[in-house]
């Protein structure tokens, strides 16, 4: 039996010693040596308790900062390209949809971890361009003019965020926010392009009798249509929105009242009655207040959750509840 050599048990911490080869070297009874048998055993245990890529050569999951390695021949460097590649992050279905808004869905290709998350790119848009609007709507000190004063926060945030987190969302493969923010992003241009007068909107209904831009009854009868068919496409949002969580569902289902408010106030406005096209104003204001609250309020929790906070916030996931048709069918075909 050859002898125990001291460099030998100096390489015990550091290099990755096979069972079998060490107890070739170890007498029973020395019991100075049983911390080295421990840490044999104990590295035995973790690599039952290691997960490998397809293949059976790439480790989704290991420490390699402490000097261990799969085999002799695989090095600390090896070893980590060998997990980014593979793939070493999997999140729950619920983690997924609070982030991205979305319920998992499976996609092509590994570029949910070569790009970063864009949804709170477009929830800031959103948000920053929403939330100054409905204090302008409701009249708080002494705002008006329909928000006129923020064209360049809805072109700067509200169109430009939105949009480019629309994309970032279509490129990683996720179709419900992608249409979303595409969507909102619209809708912030057209916004501001019919407040902003270069755009010269209400200037086409200027005529003999109407001299002044913004005082002809055609414009607003004409544009509430506008804000009517915003409504039906966030009532299917909202619907769409119950494979979510709550407080998405709650941001829609806020949105729909508000943009059929403002439909009304426009309508009235075009009939003259202005003090209840004022009080519809003022409750679209109101209701897209409680939109900017839940928007706030996810935009902190993806935040959170992105950075990996000790705590997080509950958005009430749905997606257990409203189940998909591809889940209903494999517990059908289970149960068959």
């Amino acid at each position: 039996m050859p002898p125990l050599l001291p460099s030998r048990l100096a390489a015990v911490p550091t290099v990755l010693i096979e069972r079998e080869s060490l107890l070739g070297y170890l007498l029973p009874q020395q019991d100075s040596l049983k911390p080295a048998v421990i840490m044999a055993d104990t590295y035995h245990g973790a690599q039952n308790n290691t997960s490998l890529a397809a293949g059976g050569d790439a480790p989704f999951e290991k420490d390699f900062q402490n000097g261990y390695h799969l085999d002799g021949n695989m090095d600390s460097d090896d070893a980590l390209k060998r997990i980014r590649t593979t793939g070493s992050l999997s999140i729950s279905p619920e983690l997924f949809e609070k982030i991205y808004l979305s319920p998992q869905n499976k996609v092509a290709g590994e570029l949910r971890k070569t790009f970063g998350n864009p949804t709170p790119l477009a929830l800031i848009g959103f948000l920053l361009s929403l939330t100054p609007l409905s204090c302008i709507l409701m009249g708080w000190r002494g705002a008006g003019g329909s928000g006129a004063s923020n064209v360049g926060v809805y072109f700067g945030f509200g169109a430009l965020l939105m949009i480019l987190g629309s994309v970032g969302e279509w490129i990683i493969g996720n179709t419900f926010p992608f249409v979303v923010f595409g969507s909102f992003g619209g809708f912030w241009l057209a916004f501001g392009a019919t407040l902003q007068p270069t755009y010269n909107a209400q200037g086409a209904f200027v005529t003999k009798a109407y001299p002044t831009a913004g005082t002809n009854p055609e414009f607003y009868n004409s544009y509430a249509f506008f804000f009517l068919f915003m409504g039906l496409l966030c009532l299917i949002y909202m619907i769409c929105a119950l494979r979510t969580n709550i407080v998405f569902f709650i941001i829609f289902l806020t949105l729909v009242p508000a943009f059929g408010c403002l439909a009304g106030a426009y309508w009235h406005i075009g009939q003259g009655n202005t003090g209840l096209a004022n009080s519809l104003t003022i409750a679209a204001g109101a209701c897209t207040f409680v939109t900017d609250v839940a928007g706030w309020y996810i935009f902190a929790a993806i935040l959170l959750a992105s950075l990996d906070f000790p705590f997080s916030l509950p958005v009430g996931d749905l997606s257990r509840f409203v189940k998909g048709a591809s889940e209903r069918q494999k517990m059908k075909d289970s149960m068959a």
